[in-house]
């Protein structure tokens, strides 16, 4: 064998595992959270991405934040951000930036990128179709018109999935009365993920995973359990802005998600090579270890 015949060979036999992983994903339901800290510096093939997997038979769901640009707004407005425990303290003038970001800025700049790649999506926040109902949170207290999810209503994502679309989801719900919450993204991805019996929850975030110190050295962890991910909290080793993402992760696992993953947004084509190699990229969260 020459050595292009062999090059063939390699390139033939690399299409043909990539098949495989096209065909089991076909059909199955993929919800994506895009950070509000990566909306200006992800990589532009994270949207290339998701009009591929949605050309391969993949129904991807993706929900976004917008915490860095409503904090923008608010400071040229003349507010100072505030938080609780990492929470956006969120009065009637916070809310009102709140949805004009994420309902409008930030979701039709999502919507348009999708569209300029060739791909077809539809913008929406959770109080469409009273997708993301929820409550007003109350612990820790004064955080305002702040909101925990109490349900979802999925019909309208599977409507517009069925229809060939990618839904593009704000992270804002609604009470009983029709009012709008300020809601974590996070955790709205993974309430979606449980409703909607998604196989995977992946987290976009600006770093390539979750790392622990050994020997003086940063490791990335190419795999936690639920067990170990909730120890790595315990002891502090997990802090910061991690948390709410690892908390949502394991939400997604519990309530019957297969597995969840925090992997950078920022590296090309990162989720074409998490959902079809086998090594995937970043942190996988699993419900335990497979025996050997």
């Amino acid at each position: 064998m020459n050595a292009r015949a062999a090059e063939i060979a390699a390139e033939g036999a690399l299409i043909a595992r990539g098949l495989q992983y096209v065909n089991a994903w076909r059909g199955r339901t993929v919800v994506i959270k895009y950070g509000g800290s990566i909306l200006t510096r992800v990589s532009g093939t994270v949207i290339e991405d998701l009009v591929l997997l949605a050309g391969a038979g993949v129904s991807p769901v993706l929900v976004h934040g917008g915490g860095p640009e409503i904090s923008r707004l608010l400071e040229r407005l003349g507010h100072t951000p505030r938080f609780v425990d990492g929470l956006r303290v969120t009065d009637d003038e916070t809310l009102e930036v709140v949805e004009m970001v994420l309902s409008g800025r930030a979701n039709k700049t999502l919507v348009g990128r999708i569209t300029k790649a060739g791909g077809s999506a539809v913008g929406l926040s959770g109080r469409d179709g009273r997708l993301l109902a929820a409550a007003p949170l109350r612990h820790p207290p004064g955080l305002g018109r702040v909101g925990q999810i109490t349900a979802v209503h999925p019909e309208i994502v599977h409507l517009l999935a069925g229809g060939g679309f990618i839904p593009v989801i704000a992270s804002v719900g609604s009470d009983t009365e029709g009012e709008a919450l300020n809601l974590n993204a996070d955790h709205a991805a993974a309430a979606l993920a449980q409703a909607l019996g998604a196989s995977k929850l992946i987290v976009l975030t600006d770093v390539e995973g979750i790392y622990r110190e050994a020997n003086g050295r940063r490791e990335l962890l190419s795999v936690l359990t639920v067990e170990e991910a909730r120890s790595l909290v315990a002891d502090g080793a997990i802090g910061g802005g991690m948390i709410p993402k690892v908390e949502a992760c394991l939400a997604a696992i519990q309530g019957g998600v297969a597995s969840a993953h925090i992997i950078s947004g920022e590296v090309p084509h990162a989720l074409l090579v998490e959902l079809f190699t086998e090594e995937g990229v970043g942190t996988m969260l699993v419900p335990q270890r497979r025996n050997g």
